[in-house]
């Protein structure tokens, strides 16, 4: 019988084990690197729903019957290329299935919500009443209404954002050099336009060469006094530093961060040590994508790439 190695949650292990277990032994593995490595050297396959392991070429030149590594994400970033390439090893995700991915709203609703966070700094006023407080003039709230939404991205997160933020009475702008049919919901603009006329400024790209450091510095600088960012993409898009020094100076009023750069090892990451302090930025551990109902159903998915290239010519 073959061996699938599963990392991630275990509503997504149990959606994986149904699609698997009659030619399969499905190995469950939360998120840890050292039982990862130890039992890669006997697993045919890889369905990772977590990304929290970092699959080096070392790992990989370690497992000889590896065929497969499917992900029930849309990146893999996380996974070494240079033996995968010289092995000819599929490496399998979501990006490929755009219909499926439609209508899987999770990581467009957390953006809105740390939008809405923002604009109404609500952890910092909860904490305020629970310290025994009642004085709603520190915390005055930006009205959405009238205000303008600036995406980077404008692909299925960016166009669920877009929906949202008409249905709240906001003027939507937004780039994206590939995308050739507009929805009517989005006005195209130049990054810069993006950058220099929004009120909030949400980030919706994949990371690659082209998109890594895409929010510069030099863009960051000439963003709107007063601005709010939110970012559920990856954090080597923008520039985490001169992020930082805009929170710091004030011209950018506030962050909503699902993602930074190096996670999951965070505890001495810049913006992490100034969201001890300060209460203008909010960080939630890339848990967008997660909702036990959309784990499932794109573990599913992802089980069944794994099914066809096991049974594809081999007896199990």
């Amino acid at each position: 019988m073959k061996r699938v190695i599963y990392l991630g949650s275990p509503e997504g292990y149990e959606a994986s084990y149904e699609i698997l277990h009659d030619i399969a032994d499905v190995k469950h593995i939360t998120a840890d690197a050292g039982a990862f490595s130890s039992a890669l050297p006997y697993a045919d396959a890889v369905l990772d729903a977590s990304m929290k392991v970092h699959i080096t070429d070392t790992m990989i030149a370690s497992a000889p019957k590896l065929q497969i590594i499917s992900c029930a994400t849309t990146g893999s970033d996380h996974i070494d290329r240079s033996e995968i390439t010289r092995r000819g090893i599929s490496v399998r995700t979501l990006k490929e299935d755009p219909e499926l991915l439609q209508n899987i709203t999770p990581a467009a609703e957390l953006s809105w919500a740390l939008l809405l966070a923002c604009a109404r700094r609500l952890p910092a006023a909860i904490s305020h009443v629970s310290e025994g407080k009642w004085v709603r003039e520190e915390f005055p709230g930006i009205m959405l209404r009238g205000r303008r939404l600036g995406l980077i991205g404008c692909g299925r997160i960016g166009g669920w954002m877009s929906r949202y933020a008409r249905a709240f009475g906001m003027d939507v702008i937004g780039y994206d050099p590939y995308l050739t049919e507009w929805p009517d919901t989005i006005q195209p603009a130049s990054l810069e336009s993006v950058m220099e006329t929004s009120d909030f400024i949400s980030i919706h790209v994949h990371l690659g060469s082209e998109t890594e450091g895409l929010v510069s510095r030099a863009l960051l600088e000439r963003i709107k006094p007063g601005a709010i960012v939110i970012n559920t993409s990856r954090g080597p898009i923008v520039d985490e530093i001169a992020l930082l020094d805009g929170l710091r100076s004030g011209r950018i009023h506030g962050a909503g961060l699902d993602v930074l750069t190096g996670e999951p090892d965070i505890e001495n990451h810049p913006l992490v040590l100034y969201s001890r302090e300060h209460d203008n930025i909010l960080i939630t551990p890339h848990c967008g994508g997660f909702s036990p109902d959309s784990v499932r159903f794109v573990c599913s998915h992802a089980a069944k790439k794994i099914r066809e290239t096991l049974l594809n010519g081999e007896s199990c």
